[in-house]
């Protein structure tokens, strides 16, 4: 590559390279730089090192929101991954009728804004007027209480649920259409049913496709906050400010005015995040080495 070729490159890389820098890179060493201070009424801002951060490592609070976070990635996880493979599968056998409406209808949910999405199941979930209590009256039996303490977790999880399978099943449904549909016609030749093609070479074959939705909904799982904090103005008392790190970060940066102290929750969160990442990424690569 020649000078005038390089320059055009980087000329072409640049804008990316200098909105990266300032919304990304500048506000991230910020942040860095606000969690190694703490403020006190005398004296004002003072440097105390990783203080915030073994505060944070010993806060039940934030404890209690990575504890929710990982029902996440343990129970709604799975389930939507599952759902939107399931149907990305389905789609893809050809044999549904009017899949191009069935699969914008799927992804129409990713399609509503997450405050919307949110403030419509929680009127759904409604006690007084809620839709689902208003069915099950209708068959005499009393409405649950979907908004009660022991059932709002289920909740928030239905609503991403919600949301997120159509965009799961487009990733999905698009790593399937890429692959050559002679492997199918080989395996229908040889006998083998519509499960046993999905199970042992569709699957297989979108198996990185695979890895970027957990990597996708693992990222989604800690950055869980439009939902909680639209819920908690309807049932305060279910939803606490601590139901995820997130949540837990805004509140004592904006509410309790500590921004020091959320900005090395963020980070520690951050961190997890990028563990937990590489760790399911080796270990997907690892099992491929294997086999």
């Amino acid at each position: 590559m020649d000078r005038t070729q390089t320059r055009a490159a980087w000329i072409l890389i640049l804008p990316f390279l200098i909105v990266f820098l300032l919304a990304f890179i500048v506000p991230l060493g910020y942040a860095a730089y606000l969690s190694g201070f703490t403020s006190q009424l005398v004296g004002g801002e003072v440097f105390s090192g990783l203080t915030n951060y073994t505060r944070a490592l010993q806060d039940p609070q934030f404890y209690a929101g990575l504890s929710r976070v990982a029902l996440f990635l343990f129970v709604q996880v799975p389930i939507m991954l599952i759902a939107a493979l399931a149907l990305a599968l389905a789609l893809d056998t050809g044999r549904v009728r009017a899949s191009k409406a069935a699969r914008l209808l799927i992804f129409l949910p990713y399609a509503i804004p997450s405050v919307v999405a949110t403030l419509m199941w929680g009127y759904l979930y409604g006690n007084d007027f809620g839709l689902i209590t208003q069915l099950f009256e209708l068959i005499g039996l009393p409405g649950p209480d979907l908004l009660d303490k022991s059932n709002i977790v289920g909740s928030t999880m239905n609503i991403v649920c919600w949301e997120f399978i159509g965009y799961n099943m487009i990733i999905l449904y698009a790593a399937l259409r890429v692959i050559p549909t002679e492997l199918y016609e080989a395996a229908e030749i040889d006998g083998a049913n519509q499960f046993r093609i999905a199970w042992s070479i569709k699957i297989p074959a979108i198996r990185q496709a695979l890895i970027l939705t957990v990597i996708f909904s693992i990222i989604g799982s800690f950055q869980l906050f439009n939902e909680p904090n639209l819920l908690y103005n309807i049932a305060p008392n279910s939803v606490g400010t601590d139901f995820s790190p997130n949540l837990y970060a805004y509140n004592i940066a904006f509410k309790n005015q500590d921004v020091n102290y959320a900005a090395a929750i963020a980070f520690l969160l951050g961190i997890v995040i990028v563990i937990i990442s590489i760790v399911v990424q080796s270990v997907v690569n690892r099992r491929e080495r294997n086999s």
